[in-house]
């Protein structure tokens, strides 16, 4: 999550080294949240023009101010299935990712399963209803090694490894995890699509509690989430394309929106698998400014963002937020587009 994702893992840390309470960690977040669609609502599994997708993510933050937070994240997903009925589609996709952060290697390792239903409506295929279901296995843990605690100070001496904590403190913890989906999309004319999405993860509420005593009301809480992503061809070559992501989980939420220029070099013949160049201008509520510009070629998308931090946390970190790189292949099936099975709006 934003800010307070990061803030939330300092917090493990200091209430590791002042008590032996619990706390509750946030799940990931990525500024080019179309590079991990599967994170983001699993019913968006298969969800895009192609026979298969292959995406991947890397994310290095607050480098100025400590040592850096770096995620990175996979996926590859596909349709296996077509014709159930009338175009429908199963889809099947599988996501991981790393994160790792501060001092004391907090890291988060997680991989994910989904599946995926999608139903067409309407005489022209012009809508689509998606519903997906998500399992998955994460595993955290940190360096207790590097971690300093209070009464390791006696007498104006540090003591490493003398904490009455420690024996009370696990460096691993480890969960499975469900997420669920459900997004429609909507092609109005062939200039003017949208996609509309609702997510909640973490369903069963799974314990991750680092202490040997394990508090029973100490559960990762619930992520909801919706999206809202637009196509709109103002030209035959050039788009706009707003978007918005809106996150909440325990105390913390997000909310991202923005628009991305979208321009096609030549004269394709699918705007699908067109070549095009980018560049996107987004907001992360009271957290960050971001910039994202890239191309996409022969069904390969490449994207660079930078975040500009405006939290309170700019003053430290010299408005220095958040890197991220990204790559996107789609394979193109060129029977399906011959019988414009195409996805209404694959915008995530």
């Amino acid at each position: 999550m934003i800010s307070k994702r990061n803030l939330t893992r300092a917090g493990l840390l200091l209430a590791l080294s002042l008590s032996a309470q619990s706390v509750q960690a946030q799940d990931v977040h990525f500024t080019q949240f179309d590079a991990a669609p599967l994170i983001v609502n699993p019913s968006f599994t298969g969800g895009f023009n192609g026979q298969y997708r292959v995406a991947a993510v890397y994310r290095n933050q607050w480098k100025s101010v400590t040592v850096p937070f770096v995620t990175y994240a996979a996926s590859f997903d596909m349709p296996v299935i077509h014709d159930l009925s009338t175009d429908d589609y199963l889809a099947i996709g599988g996501q991981v990712y790393n994160d790792k952060a501060g001092d004391a290697n907090l890291t988060n390792f997680t991989g994910l399963l989904s599946v995926a239903y999608g139903k067409y409506l309407g005489s022209k295929a012009d809508k689509l209803i998606s519903l997906g279901v998500q399992g998955g296995y994460s595993e955290k843990s940190f360096d207790l090694s590097k971690l300093y605690f209070d009464d390791e100070f006696r007498n104006g001496t540090f003591n490493p490894g003398t904490s009455a904590l420690t024996p009370y403190i696990n460096n691993k913890t480890n969960y499975f995890t469900i997420n669920a989906g459900l997004s429609f999309q909507h092609a109005i004319n062939e200039n003017i699509s949208y996609a509309l999405g609702l997510g909640a993860n973490n369903i069963n509420q799974p314990s991750e509690s680092v202490m040997k005593k394990q508090n029973a009301d100490v559960g990762l809480g619930m992520r909801y989430n919706g999206q809202l992503g637009v196509i709109a061809y103002v030209s035959d070559n050039f788009s706009i394309r707003p978007a918005a992501l809106y996150q909440s989980q325990s105390t913390a939420t997000e909310l991202i929106v923005g628009n991305e220029f979208n321009y096609i070099l030549g004269v394709p013949d699918v705007r699908s698998n067109a070549t095009s160049i980018f560049l996107s201008g987004w907001y992360r509520s009271s957290d960050a400014i971001m910039a994202t510009l890239g191309f996409e070629l022969k069904g390969f998308r490449f994207g660079i963002s930078y975040d500009y931090n405006t939290s309170s946390l700019k003053n430290a970190s010299n408005g220095n937020g958040g890197f991220e790189i990204s790559l996107r292949y789609i394979a193109p099936n060129l029977l399906d587009f011959a019988h414009k099975k195409v996805q209404p709006c694959a915008r995530f």
